[in-house]
């Protein structure tokens, strides 16, 4: 029987296994890099878009920002223009209440009474004076009380003419003034103050 050597195919047949395994191998170590690469440059394109878009996101926050200023700085420049109008109302307003008060104090005073000071505190006026007697300083209250713009008078300190030495009283007494616009039937002064003259 011949005698068969099969060493050299067994040799062949392993060498081409193994060349065979290691282009499987590199087939599929370049199948990974190419995934990957691919991963990685879709991953790299998703970051750079996303930071694009956070950029632009920072720059119509910052765009919004210096709108917001703005508007509160319109906001501030209407509040101070409300509070200048205000002042201005207040004072258009207060022009014909100041007359009113003038006006009404020099129809009220009876007399025999004289003023020295006014102040006024809102709708609170507080004048200082002196007196021939003390029944002209309750004429001169009498006469405030029955005016249409001034009322509510109070005594607030009297000194007769015998403590202060000078021969009249010296008084101070406060009143509200009536805002303008109230509604009240204004009597004729001459009516209204003619026995307001008390003898004392």
């Amino acid at each position: 029987m011949a005698r068969i050597n099969l060493l050299p195919w067994r040799d062949v047949e392993r060498r081409r296994r193994q060349r065979n395994f290691f282009l499987a191998t590199g087939a599929a170590v370049a199948v990974v890099l190419l995934v990957g690469t691919g991963v990685r440059m879709q991953v790299e394109s998703m970051v750079s878009a996303q930071e694009s878009r956070n950029a632009f996101l920072k720059q119509e926050i910052r765009k919004l920002d210096l709108r917001i200023k703005k508007i509160e700085q319109l906001e501030e420049t209407k509040a101070g223009l409300l509070v200048r109008m205000n002042v201005i109302q207040q004072l258009q307003q207060s022009r014909p209440e100041v007359v009113h008060l003038f006006d009404e104090l020099v129809a009220s005073i009876p007399e025999g009474v004289f003023l020295t000071s006014v102040s006024r505190s809102g709708n609170r006026v507080e004048v200082e004076g002196r007196a021939r007697s003390n029944a002209r300083v309750s004429a001169f209250m009498r006469n405030i009380n029955a005016s249409a713009w001034i009322a509510d008078a109070q005594l607030l300190v009297i000194e007769n003419k015998d403590q202060t030495g000078t021969g009249l009283s010296h008084f101070r007494l406060s009143f509200e003034q009536q805002p303008v616009g109230h509604e009240a039937d204004m009597e004729p002064r001459i009516g209204r103050f003619g026995a307001g003259g008390a003898n004392g």
